[in-house]
């Protein structure tokens, strides 16, 4: 099984810890900044960054829903690492200062892919879907943070 890896980053006009705090609000922030392609938000412990447990489901394309269960961590300043107790899928969110009053927010998503056939399509096709996803929710949270 060969890692498969989707990343994505967006400039945000908001300070990094103004940008950071809204992530790592899954109580009140992440729920509103999700796309469609998210279900079944739940926030089931916590629900300020580390120590959280959230529920939601993914559904990537027509076929394929990924149910997470994901455990949230901050290891360092500006980073939030959600880990799925479901699979091998780790996303960790960066948020760093860009200048005057703008950060950058980066996700980045890897897991354990397929093999053979299947996980050529995988690697070849899921991080560009994947990174498609999570720049409609980075501008989605961009909205919320520059109001």
């Amino acid at each position: 099984m060969a890692q498969v890896e989707a990343q994505t980053e967006r400039i945000i006009a908001a300070d990094a810890e103004t940008v950071f705090d809204a992530l790592a609000d899954y109580k009140d922030v992440r729920g509103k900044v999700l796309t469609g392609h998210f279900s079944e938000y739940e926030v089931r412990e916590g629900g300020d960054g580390e120590g959280t447990l959230v529920h939601w489901k993914l559904q990537a394309t027509s076929k394929r829903v990924r149910n997470c269960l994901l455990e949230v961590t901050e290891p360092t300043d500006g980073q939030l690492v959600e880990k799925d107790r479901n699979s091998s899928m780790v996303t960790t969110w960066t948020v760093t200062p860009a200048g005057e009053g703008r950060s950058t927010a980066r996700v980045t998503t890897v897991w354990d892919g397929a093999g053979g056939i299947g996980g050529f399509f995988e690697r070849t096709f899921a991080p560009k879907g994947l990174g498609r996803i999570y720049d409609e929710l980075l501008q989605n949270l961009a909205t919320e943070v520059e109001k």
